[in-house]
């Protein structure tokens, strides 16, 4: 059981533009050409902070041409938030304030010895990070830039640095960096 930060950026750093949009990923290619369908099988819990959730809503008729459901995931979800939102019919959706060290446990229970996920956005993963529950990292890099927007990662992290497990190449448009994250609980477990 893991828990990790999977996600796409810009060649530059970027998970969103500045106005949370993804538009740019789309033309890119297709979830099923990734290693989403083997990366997802193996999720038992996901993380999400209200950003990432509010862009599912405001985007439900996209989500569920390119998934099959307004709500993608059968797996329950946290959505950290300070906000009211509305609920998603038929999902389980838990939404939570405080510590992502607080929370994290019942999510690993949930999991049932799968992963957690943690879907976005950076900011959330480096709280992950931060509290050391963050085991691995699969970033796919995309062929474009941004130029600015929502960081893939808003912290520093030099020592410890990420130790590089594997690169592959996905299509002509994507390189995916998987990164073992020596913070996390297996470090401190070492």
């Amino acid at each position: 059981m893991k828990t990790q930060y999977y996600t796409a950026t810009s060649i530059d750093g970027f998970i969103a533009t500045e106005d949370d949009s993804l538009e740019w990923l789309f033309p890119l290619g297709e979830n099923n050409d990734t290693g989403y369908p083997a990366f997802i099988a193996q999720v038992g819990a996901l993380a999400m902070g209200a950003t990432t959730y509010e862009w599912i809503m405001r985007h439900a008729a996209k989500v569920g041409e390119d998934m099959g459901s307004v709500w993608p995931y059968t797996q329950p979800a946290w959505v950290f938030t300070h906000r009211e939102l509305a609920r998603i019919e038929g999902a389980d959706i838990r939404f939570v304030q405080g510590s992502v060290k607080e929370v994290h446990p019942k999510m690993v229970e949930a999991a049932r010895s799968k992963n957690v996920w943690v879907v976005g956005g950076g900011d959330l993963a480096g709280q992950f990070h931060d509290a050391g529950l963050l085991d691995e990292a699969i970033i796919q890099v995309a062929s474009v830039t941004l130029g600015k927007g929502k960081q893939l990662f808003p912290r520093r992290v030099t020592s410890p640095p990420w130790q590089l497990l594997s690169v592959r190449q996905i299509g002509p448009g994507f390189a995916e960096l998987r990164y073992h994250l020596p913070s996390g609980r297996a470090a401190s477990a070492a």
